[in-house]
C-alpha cells in the first residue's frame, strides 16, 4: 500500500530528524551541546512528584478514565485561569485535559476542517500548525509577521489573504476559516498587548474566523501573564490551548488543556474521545497539585531562566547576532549577520566546527530565514562551554581561509 495522500507536502519533524544527526555525532566522540530544543531540563516542584507516586501506588486508578479528565484536573484548571488570567471557566463543560497541548492541535484540524478549507497559520510560526493543518486536507495561508511590527499580525495582509481566497472552487461565498496565533510567540518571544488581543477578536468576528490561541509561554520570564479569553467576546471566537510543559516543567508528562465555549469544547470531544482513553489518574492528580503552586514557584523558576538567558545573549555576542533582551518565553531569538546566506549556514557551521548545535530560524518559516533561536533548557555551565568552544575554534583558525568565514 502506498501512504496516503494526506502525507503529502508534510515531512519528518526538524528536530526528529536533527536529533538522530547529533546522536549519531554523539556517538562518535563529538559530546555535542545542545541548544536548540525548548523540552526543560529542570524536574516538576516535589510535591508534585510525590503526588504521583502516592497515588500509582492505589490499587484503584488504573482503569479507563473519563473522556474529558478528572474532574479534580478540571476544577484545578478553573481555578488556576481564574487566578492568573482573570478568567471565568466552567469546569464541567468550558474545559478538556490534553494528553498535550500538540494532541490539541491536531483535535482542533480534524474537528473543524473540511479539505480545501482555508488556515492561516503565523510565519515564522510552530510547525505543527501547518503540519497538522494539512494533514486535514486544508489550504493553508501564512500570514507573516515582521519585527518591524513587534512580530504582530498585518491585518491588512489579512483582510488581503481572505479577498483573494474567493477565488478558490469553492466561490464567493467566504466560509470562514481557522486561525492559529501564539502570544507570548514562538520563536521570537514577542509579548502580547491587550489591544493586539482586542483586534484579533473584532478581526475574527469580522470575517467568521475561529482563533486557536496556542498560549504555554505566557509563564516564562513574564511578569503578566495574558489569556487572549480575558477579552470580552472571546469566547464566542476562540479556542486557547495551554500547557504543563514549560510552566511546570512537565513536558514528558504530556498534560495540556484546551478551553472555551461549550459548543465548541463538546465537538472536540467527539473526536478525541474516539482517538485514546483518557489520561492515567495519577497524572491528572499530580497535574492539579502543580496548579496550585504559587508565585515562589514562577519566581524561582525564572530567576534561574534569567541567569541562563544572560549566558545566551553573551554567546550571541559572540556570533555577532543582534537580539531584543525584553523577549518572554524560554528561547533567545536573534538576527544573523549579513556574511551567513541564512540561520541554516549559521546553525550547521557552528555544529560542524564547534559540536554546538543551535535552531535555524528558517524551520519556523520563510520569515525566519536570517534568525536563529537558542534555547535557555540547558544549565550554565553548559552554555559557558559553548561559548569556549566557539572562542577557541576562532583562535586556531583564525588564519585559515576555511572557516573564517564563520567565526570572525
Amino acid at each position: 500500500m502506498k501512504t496516503a495522500k494526506r502525507l503529502e507536502g508534510v515531512g519528518e519533524y526538524y528536530f526528529s530528524q536533527k536529533l538522530r544527526e547529533i546522536d549519531d555525532m554523539n556517538k562518535a566522540g563529538k559530546n555535542v551541546i545542545n541548544l536548540g530544543i525548548g523540552s526543560p531540563d529542570l524536574p516538576p516542584h516535589s510535591s508534585v512528584i510525590k503526588t504521583l507516586n502516592e497515588e500509582a501506588v492505589k490499587p484503584n486508578v488504573h482503569a479507563y478514565q473519563n473522556y474529558k479528565g478528572s474532574p479534580v484536573l478540571r476544577n484545578a484548571i478553573s481555578k488556576w485561569y481564574k487566578k492568573w488570567y482573570d478568567v471565568t471557566l466552567n469546569p464541567d463543560t468550558e474545559i478538556l485535559p490534553l494528553i498535550g497541548s500538540k494532541e490539541g492541535i491536531m483535535h482542533l484540524c480534524m474537528t473543524y476542517i473540511n479539505e480545501g478549507d482555508v488556515v492561516l497559520i503565523p510565519d515564522p510560526g510552530y510547525p505543527t500548525y501547518k503540519s497538522a493543518a494539512t494533514i486535514a486536507g486544508a489550504n493553508v495561508h501564512a500570514y507573516t509577521l515582521k519585527e518591524k511590527n513587534n512580530w504582530f499580525p498585518d491585518f491588512n495582509e489579512l483582510e488581503q489573504i481572505i479577498e483573494n481566497t474567493k477565488s478558490l472552487p469553492f466561490g464567493e461565498v467566504w466560509r470562514g476559516c481557522l486561525m492559529f496565533v501564539n502570544y507570548p510567540h514562538m520563536p521570537t518571544g514577542q509579548l502580547p498587548t491587550k489591544e493586539l488581543f482586542e483586534k484579533l477578536i473584532a478581526f475574527a468576528k469580522k470575517n467568521n474566523i475561529l482563533l486557536c490561541h496556542d498560549n504555554p509561554y505566557s509563564f516564562i520570564l513574564n511578569k503578566n501573564p495574558m489569556s487572549l479569553l480575558s477579552i470580552k467576546g472571546a469566547k464566542d471566537v476562540t479556542i486557547e490551548l495551554n500547557s504543563f510543559s514549560k510552566s511546570h516543567n512537565m513536558a514528558g508528562w504530556r498534560v495540556g488543556m484546551l478551553s472555551g465555549k461549550k459548543e465548541k469544547i463538546d465537538a472536540i470531544l467527539r473526536f478525541k474521545s474516539n482517538m485514546d482513553s483518557g489520561m492515567f489518574l495519577p497524572m491528572q492528580l499530580a497535574a492539579a497539585k502543580a496548579l496550585e503552586l504559587d508565585e515562589k514557584w514562577f519566581d524561582e523558576l525564572n530567576t534561574i531562566y534569567t541567569k541562563r538567558r544572560k549566558k545566551v545573549f553573551e554567546l550571541l555576542d559572540l556570533l555577532k547576532c543582534n537580539y531584543d533582551k525584553n523577549q518572554a518565553g524560554m528561547f533567545v531569538w536573534a538576527s544573523i549577520p549579513s556574511k551567513y546566506k541564512d540561520g541554516y549556514e549559521l546553525s550547521d557551521a557552528i555544529l560542524k566546527h564547534s559540536n554546538v548545535f543551535i535552531t535555524p530560524g528558517g524551520i519556523f518559516g520563510n520569515a525566519g530565514n536570517n534568525y536563529v533561536r537558542v534555547s535557555l533548557c540547558t544549565t550554565e555551565e553548559k552554555i559557558e562551554e559553548a561559548m569556549l568552544r566557539i572562542k577557541e575554534l576562532k583562535e586556531k583558525t583564525s588564519d585559515k581561509k576555511e572557516n573564517r568565514k564563520f567565526i570572525k
